[in-house]
């Protein structure tokens, strides 16, 4: 009977074991299993979606990221001409978005076409920033990452506009930003630029971009938009990002500026 009894024991422990390890693993590499062919199906839907999206400018008119487009150029137009250092940034923007799709060369060109007739309206910046907003669903974040996004490009060409900030506003209102929240946001920004405003020398200049006074303006050129390049916010890498990851890059963006600045001047003087 005790052998019985042990036999019994020893029973429900291997029942034990195998439900507690044996059984726990196969519902796990189920688990897995079923989650690997999920992301595979997305990832498939996802590949398809971005194909159709890029199909034609029309289709990627009525897009996300096609409507964000069409409000960059609305901001980089409003006070009357593209600064430089913006149409550096917004082609970066057009790298950051094309290379995520199949046919990056078409998808380029699509934006830059895109830009260009939004840029020469100015009368239908409510109209796209009203279907951005049904675009976007419930995402408050993005609604706000995006503002953050056209505040930092108003911001590059030292400061906002009275015309930029026209536009802005129109913008928040169709995106349901309230006045409150996007005076907060540019409260940031102004913030962060008084306090990264110092006089620098040229010294100071010569060495915030890492070039030689003997080197010649080309040069410093090219190592300045490299620079822009490396410290620009990634307008698709910054989905999980928070408002600090674009004012800091804002402010780094306008360091660089100021010392280019100091530079060209230095060199007309030579």
């Amino acid at each position: 009977m005790r052998r019985l009894k042990k036999w019994i024991y020893f029973a429900i422990a291997l029942v034990v074991l195998y439900y507690v390890f044996v059984e726990n693993i196969l519902i796990t590499l189920s688990v897995i299993a079923l989650g690997y062919a999920g992301l595979r199906v997305y990832g498939m839907y996802a590949r398809h979606k971005l194909i159709k999206t890029a199909s034609s400018k029309e289709t990627f008119s009525t897009s996300e990221l096609g409507l964000f487009i069409a409000l960059v150029a609305k901001v980089a137009k409003a006070d009357g001409r593209v600064d430089e250092l913006e149409a550096q940034l917004i082609g970066m923007m057009f790298d950051d978005i094309s290379r995520i799709f199949p046919d990056k060369e078409k998808t380029r060109d699509i934006l830059k076409e895109i830009f260009n007739e939004a840029k020469e309206r100015s009368d239908d910046t409510k109209e796209i920033a009203q279907t951005l907003n049904g675009v976007l669903g419930y995402s408050q974040f993005k609604r706000k990452q995006y503002i953050e996004f056209l505040i930092q490009l108003a911001f590059v060409d030292n400061g906002i506009s009275s015309d930029e900030d026209k536009v802005l506003r129109i913008i928040i209102e169709a995106l349901n930003i309230t006045s409150v929240e996007y005076d907060a946001m540019v409260s940031r920004f102004e913030s962060m630029m008084q306090n990264g405003q110092q006089t620098m020398s040229t010294e100071e200049a010569y060495a915030v971009l890492g070039v030689n006074s003997e080197d010649d303006m080309n040069s410093i050129k090219k190592v300045y938009r490299k620079q822009v390049r490396k410290y620009h916010p990634d307008l698709i890498e910054s989905q999980d990002k928070d408002a600090a990851y674009i004012e800091e890059s804002t402010a780094k963006m306008q360091e660089l500026n100021q010392a280019y600045d100091i530079i060209k001047e230095a060199k007309r003087g030579v």
